[in-house]
């Protein structure tokens, strides 16, 4: 067991889970991650191991199938996963995301449906905010759900929706003036529904198309896609919690758990960058010693594991923070800034301790330098953590004059 990264505190049964995952990492996602990346091939088998380690459902409460554990359980399990191959942890996360969504906002006939199968892994989630023209700028949306009899018909174009030809249910946040008249800020005329649909590509049901996966430079493996709205229809009790204009409110509880989960991701490459840069200064020799043994290589490891271990902290924090029901989104924004920059850094001195090996495709570290720059990005970019950081101090250290 490594001697980073370590949690004080754990229960026997969050012991017992992090050592099966972490063995099933070792076991089954190391050893084919490179391959199947280089191929940027689903890993369909890993995929149906961690549905047989009830890692669908791990957040699910136990009365709808799943384990009902806690924020900091699963992120840890995150963490472990995405030490082994990143793109695996975003199959979880976007499932994870939806199914926390259903349990906290959903009706009670939406958590009858769907819960029990996805704490399964029979029914796969994503969620969908962005659009091609959108960004950061969640409140400028486009897409629209207008109510027609007991339905509502959707159009518009999402984009960067993770597991988006995998899923079988997608929770999309439209524009729905229905009950909002003109001038409501955006943020009160949203709604998420909740689409059903078959896995695959091309047309997935009657008005919504899922073109072929997004080309990426990493974080392959994954299907990153965009999804076509047009004229597609949807039954009023496909409103996440059956009322109009909280989907922002809703979109948003979810991304910030998400946060916690792209800072246990950040984590966990981190931490791999790591074993693999300090694994290799022990074995590659220059003037007649492993460079381990150069002053400069062990300032390296120094600074790298320091990273590692202060990310790791602030990932746990922002976990607990939220398992105790108190409002997290400073601790969230902070730790999930702080792991994907501590992320990027130390796999770039990874990379740099590897030489011109690391600029080789036989090397792992090669994979880690493209999948890093992701979580910079993924569930809101530094200067979005930034923003909400700062806002929050302000509220917190109030100016008294």
């Amino acid at each position: 067991m490594s001697r980073l990264a370590q949690t004080a505190g754990l229960t026997d049964v969050q012991q017992e889970i992090l050592s099966t995952v972490r063995d099933f990492v070792d076991k089954e996602i190391i050893p084919v991650a490179t391959q199947l990346e280089h191929r940027d091939e689903y890993p369909t088998e890993i995929v149906e191991g961690l549905k047989e380690l009830g890692l669908f459902g791990l957040m699910i409460p136990e009365e709808y199938g799943g384990l009902g554990e806690s924020l900091l359980t699963y992120a840890l399990c995150v963490e472990e996963i995405a030490r082994g191959w990143m793109s695996v942890s975003g199959i979880i996360n976007t499932h994870f995301i939806v199914a926390y969504m259903l349990k906290q906002h959903g009706t009670q006939e939406q958590k009858d449906t769907f819960l029990p199968r996805m704490a399964l892994g029979e029914v796969r989630g994503a969620f969908s905010m962005s659009e091609p023209a959108l960004g950061s700028d969640v409140s400028a949306i486009s897409s629209k759900g207008v109510k027609e009899g007991d339905e509502y018909v959707l159009n518009g174009q999402k984009m960067w929706l993770t597991n988006g030809g995998t899923s079988t249910l997608v929770a999309v946040l439209c524009r729905s003036d229905e009950g909002h008249p003109e001038g409501t800020a955006p943020h009160r005329s949203m709604t998420t529904f909740l689409v059903e649909k078959e896995a695959g590509f091309g047309e997935v049901r009657p008005g919504l198309t899922i073109p072929g996966k997004i080309d990426k430079m990493g974080y392959k493996g994954v299907d990153t896609t965009e999804l076509i709205m047009d004229g597609l229809r949807i039954p009023a009790n496909r409103v996440l919690g059956g009322t109009t204009g909280r989907g922002f409110y809703q979109m948003m509880d979810g991304v910030e758990v998400g946060r916690v989960n792209v800072a246990a991701r950040g984590c966990g490459v981190a931490q791999r960058a790591f074993e693999l840069g300090v694994s290799y200064a022990q074995q590659r020799q220059t003037f007649g010693k492993p460079i381990a043994q150069h002053q400069a290589i062990q300032f390296k490891l120094a600074e790298m594991a320091t990273k590692v271990e202060a990310a790791h902290a602030m990932m746990v924090n922002a976990a607990r923070k939220k398992d105790s029901g108190e409002r997290n989104d400073l601790e969230a924004g902070m730790a999930k800034y702080l792991a994907s920059e501590y992320c990027k850094e130390v796999v770039e001195d990874a990379f740099r301790i590897h030489g011109g090996y690391g600029f080789s495709k036989e090397y792992e570290i090669e994979r880690l330098y493209r999948e890093a720059p992701m979580l910079l990005i993924g569930e809101g970019t530094a200067e979005i953590q930034k923003m909400i950081i700062g806002r929050r101090l302000l509220e917190e250290y109030r100016f008294q004059g």
